[in-house]
């Protein structure tokens, strides 16, 4: 077994400290970190936090510890006994890695605990302690506790260490509550200051992921689970584990009163906790072949990432809905900025599914200023593409089939199997549900054409529009009159003008002369604010006005010729119920 001890010796410096005891260890026994995590495709380097590593023997005499590369050690030694002790720096504010201050604690197993090359898949034994001169903490995670009382700090045992990393813990003064799904009890935990209505919260979650283990079958793949939630001034992201998930979201994102509508912000949060639950079937155990099992020291490649990201972006919406959270017209409404989200992106003419899914490491994770001339999320036009293979099923099967189906064969085949799927299984399952070929519908996975949809969706009673946007706080869906004309930029204020962000390729700001990073300071000789888009209305088209702008400390200027604003903003707009009740009933 390989026992692992750690304690939060410094919460104002961040550090944790971590003893790591082998049995019987190797003479050349090799230890690494993982450099990215599973949810999280980017390699990240987690070694880089490791501080003042050092090796004993079993009676504390110093080994000789050589670092071979920049995530592998070595101890070259015949010890019955090998123990290491190091820290880890703990200040990233999110549910990648780890943090650590004097209000809370955080941390995901692949950020703080060295792996035992030739042992992962032996049992790992974790004794986590509290800070010191601090009795008040609390402790929460999936982990299985072997001693300790509940959500107090302990002991707790993993099979192997894909395991241990899989189960991140939150510790500090958190609110909890828990519910029933399904016979599984689900623990809520909320860590920061907050003023959220509680049963509601547990109401919206218990129906949401009521809904999802019904649409998988019973009975769920986890016998417990967890929602931690760290809540911040301004925060959201999500990342998926097999009986947990760890959530940013922001303090008005919350629910403040049991009876009250739902609102923009709370259904983003609930949309995000039905994203992150939805992976327990579709990627933590239906998953590519290529990460079974996951190979954590350099990147793992797979054209897939669309259908465990597109199709859980298709469904945290969708199930949303079908739990009764959210009313038709706002799922469309979130649908219709899913739309959005792609359309105003020059770069899905660039770059088809299968590439951006393949790319991810260096491009959807790692994006410019030119992203979106660049790329294509895998996560907005893969739900798109899922909707496409949704309703083009369900009107060849006169509604008798759906995506549905398609997730439950995937579950049958392959996450209860355990085996992974290879590049064309997604295919060959759709191919049985439509009883034909269906090549052509998946060669849309390698084309930079937007997807056939508007036809589709008018099958199902609903009118796609495809209009200007109205500004930067249109987001999408509703009925809206659009700008007459856009700049095709986007930017922020500043005191002396606005700073350009990013840039359209082939719009007016680029045929203009500005660059991303450029400060804007006047337009036809008039100082720009936050609202200068909104003044270039009072022009005509074709008209042409003078910029003058800082590019670092030279002054430069361009003309903008006024030019209509584009089409790229999408409201999905409800022509026939009858018909949509087939899709949405």
């Amino acid at each position: 077994m390989i026992h692992y001890q750690i304690t939060a010796i410094d919460p104002v410096a961040h550090l944790f400290e971590i003893a790591l005891r082998i049995d019987n260890p190797a003479p050349q026994q090799q230890l690494w970190l993982p450099a990215w995590l599973p949810g999280s495709y980017m390699v990240r380097d987690f070694a880089k936090n490791i501080i003042d590593i050092r090796a004993f023997d079993e009676i504390n005499r110093p080994l000789p510890l050589q670092q071979l590369d920049k995530q592998r050690w070595q101890v070259n030694a015949a010890a019955k006994v090998l123990h290491l002790r190091y820290q880890v720096y703990a200040w990233d504010l999110s549910v990648r890695t780890a943090h650590l201050d004097q209000t809370h604690g955080f941390f995901n197993g692949s950020s703080v605990f060295l792996a035992v090359a030739g042992r992962e898949q032996h049992p790992h034994e974790v004794e986590i302690l509290p800070p010191k001169h601090v009795s008040h903490w609390q402790l929460a995670t999936m982990l299985p506790r072997t001693q300790g009382d509940e959500f107090g700090f302990g002991s707790f045992l993993a099979t192997d260490y894909d395991e241990l990393i899989d189960h991140p813990v939150e510790m500090g003064n958190f609110t909890l509550g828990s519910f029933d799904a399904c016979g599984i009890r689900h623990d809520v935990v909320l860590t920061g200051r907050h003023h959220c209505c509680m049963p509601r919260l547990l109401d919206d979650l218990k129906a949401i992921c009521e809904s999802q283990i019904h649409l998988f079958g019973t009975p769920a793949p986890f016998k417990r689970y967890l929602f931690m939630t760290q809540v911040l001034k301004n925060g959201f992201g999500g990342l998926e584990h097999r009986a947990s998930t760890a959530l940013h979201c922001s303090r008005h994102e919350l629910p403040q009163d049991r009876d009250a509508a739902v609102t923009q912000d709370y259904r983003n949060y609930l949309t995000l906790c039905s994203h992150e639950y939805f992976h327990s079937w579709n990627v933590k155990r239906i998953k590519p072949a290529a990460f079974i099992p996951y190979q954590l020291a350099a990147e793992s490649y797979t054209p897939q990432l669309w259908a465990y990201e597109g199709i859980t972006s298709y469904y945290d919406d969708l199930m949303t809905y079908r739990s009764g959270r959210i009313d038709k017209k706002s799922y469309l409404a979130l649908l219709s900025q899913t739309f959005t989200r792609v359309y105003r992106a020059p770069g899905r003419w660039v770059q088809s599914l299968s590439e951006s899914s393949f790319n991810a490491w260096t491009k959807f994770y790692k994006q410019d200023e030119n992203a979106a001339n660049a790329i294509v999320s895998y996560y907005t036009k893969g739900a798109l593409f899922a909707l496409y293979l949704d309703l083009t099923l369900r009107r060849e099967s006169h509604g008798e089939k759906s995506l549905d189906d398609l997730m439950r064969m995937l579950w049958q085949r392959f996450g209860l199997t355990g085996v992974g799927t290879q590049d064309n299984s997604h295919q060959q399952l759709y191919a049985e549900l439509l009883g034909r070929d269906a090549s052509a519908e998946f060669a849309w996975l390698d084309k930079t054409e937007d997807l056939p949809l508007a036809s589709l969706l008018a099958a199902f009673g609903v009118e796609m529009v495809v209009r200007p946007s109205a500004g930067s706080d249109d987001l999408g869906g509703g009925r809206v009159d659009g700008l007459k004309f856009a700049v095709g930029a986007r930017y922020k204020a500043e005191p002396l003008g606005v700073r350009i962000t990013n840039i359209v390729n082939g719009l007016a700001a680029h045929e203009a002369g500005l660059c991303a990073k450029d400060l804007l300071i006047a337009a036809d000789g008039l100082q720009v604010n936050a609202q200068w888009e909104q003044t270039l209305q009072q022009y005509r088209e074709g008209e042409q006005i003078n910029l003058h702008w800082f590019r670092d400390d030279v002054l430069m200027s361009g003309t903008l010729t006024i030019r209509a604003a584009p089409r790229d903003t999408v409201s999905l707009l409800i022509s026939d119920e009858a018909k949509t009740r087939a899709w949405l009933g």
